[in-house]
């Protein structure tokens, strides 16, 4: 109970979110599907784990996505994007487990010589189960202890829920020069307002799940040879809930060339965890790790220990050599 109540407090939306959600674009933002200029084709994978210093039974977030351009041989001033993502989420003693699958589509236009406008949705089903025979329920005291063989009174009517959820939304960005790049997006989920629980549907609560809105914004900043700079900002709503993250990163030119280099950054999510972050480049791979320490109250139970994360990312270009880039970015 003290850890449901420490979490209802501080996690503020624990709908599934990464705190590198700028390595998980298409989660984020279909209209981030394909968006990659400089490359063909990327493939991502993540892995959160949450609350492990709290509970034997953590937060465990894992999710593996890609996407492509195709068509940019078609279009002069544009291309279409299409990608897909897997995504599971396990916790609690009760294995609550979340598994979602989605595909998406977007298109690109370019507006003039220095923007770009997208649009994108995605169309995904969400499974969800419960073991109820590992929980136990207020009905089970015994007076002394909690008693599985006691009834346990609760009027749950399925163990296993689905439910098909749809997202759309829209990126703009803007690359006055080839050392300055800015996109921002706007995206809602769950517009359909599935319904989602594990009681009968003729309950007089309502089950159907609030949209959920977010707004990112990201800008890099080329200030040398050496040195580019990536500031960012996350904001989601759903219900009364919000989750703000904000932050930057840098990539430090190793190489010369750019074909390795280092990265390191610090976000901050408000009023829950600071979060530091390094890792690594190597031509077309990026590896990074982040660590959430905890920074509100929930810090005197989990000694600041909060969530610990893990994205590697793999690009690429059709048939390899180069790529006629129509919407530059800010590179070595």
């Amino acid at each position: 109970m003290l850890v449901l109540c420490c979490s209802v407090q501080t996690t503020l939306a624990q709908d599934l979110h990464f705190s590198q959600y700028f390595n998980n674009p298409l989660l984020i933002n279909p209209a981030n599907t394909g968006f990659a200029p400089e490359v063909d084709w990327r493939a991502g994978v993540s892995y959160r784990n949450q609350y492990s210093s709290l509970t034997a039974n953590p937060y465990k977030t894992m999710s593996a996505w890609g996407d492509a351009q195709l068509f940019n041989n078609r279009f002069d001033n544009g291309w279409v994007g299409i990608g897909g993502a897997l995504l599971r989420d396990v916790a609690g003693a009760g294995n609550l487990t979340s598994t979602r699958a989605f595909g998406s589509v977007a298109y690109h236009q370019l507006l003039g010589l220095s923007s770009l406008l997208s649009a994108g949705f995605n169309v995904g089903f969400i499974s969800k189960k419960v073991d109820f025979t590992k929980l136990t329920f207020d009905n089970q005291w015994n007076g002394k202890f909690f008693d599985i063989n006691i009834p346990s009174n609760e009027s749950f009517a399925y163990s296993q829920i689905g439910y098909f959820d749809l997202q759309a939304g829209l990126n703009y960005a803007f690359f006055p020069s080839e050392n300055l790049y800015f996109n921002a997006g706007f995206s809602a989920s769950h517009i359909n307002r599935p319904r989602e629980s594990f009681f009968s549907q003729q309950s007089l609560v309502d089950q159907r799940l609030d949209v959920r809105y977010t707004a990112f914004a990201n800008a890099a900043i080329k200030l040398n040879d050496q040195w580019i700079v990536n500031p960012n900002a996350y904001v989601s709503k759903m219900a009364n809930n919000w989750e703000v993250v904000a932050g930057l990163n840098a990539n430090y030119n190793l190489s010369g060339d750019g074909t390795a280099q280092l990265i390191g950054g610090l976000y901050y999510r408000y009023r829950d965890a600071a979060i530091p972050m390094v890792g690594f480049q190597l031509k077309d791979y990026k590896i990074t790790v982040s660590y959430d320490a905890t920074t509100s109250s929930l810090g005197n139970y989990n000694n600041r220990y909060g969530a610990y994360e893990l994205s590697l990312v793999k690009t690429g270009i059709y048939g390899g050599g180069d790529k006629s880039v129509k919407c530059p970015t800010v590179k070595f």
